[in-house]
């Protein structure tokens, strides 16, 4: 059984940063990539950011040079760095891992950005 737990996100005014993490445990097969999305009220779930296990990015245009994913391989953990904030970023932050036997989704992290 494969379980994503994360930890990170708040509260933060716009022009903050946060950092999200996301570990990944159990017995699970070969790790493709791991990635972020989010969620926004009355949204539907957004691509946010990914990597793969060779350590190459990709980022939602939205977020591009202020979201900086990283990974730990040994530890199987996958970091959302996030800066300069603002309040349309306010959403539920899902981790995501691809392995060759499937997709598994963290339990979410709630992102608020406001005054």
């Amino acid at each position: 059984q494969v379980q994503l737990v994360q930890s990170g996100g708040g509260l933060v005014q716009p022009g903050g940063s946060l950092r999200l993490s996301c570990a990944a445990s159990g017995r699970m097969s070969s790790i493709v990539d791991m990635g972020w999305y989010r969620q926004a009220p009355g949204n539907q779930r957004e691509f946010v950011a990914r990597i793969s296990r060779g350590g190459t990015t990709n980022y939602a245009d939205s977020v591009k040079g202020r979201f900086t994913i990283s990974r730990d391989n040994a530890k199987n953990t996958v970091y959302l760095r996030m800066n300069s904030l603002r309040p349309e970023d306010t959403a539920v932050y899902y981790c995501r891992l691809l392995t060759g036997a499937g997709v598994y989704w963290g339990q979410g992290t709630q992102v608020t950005v406001s005054s």
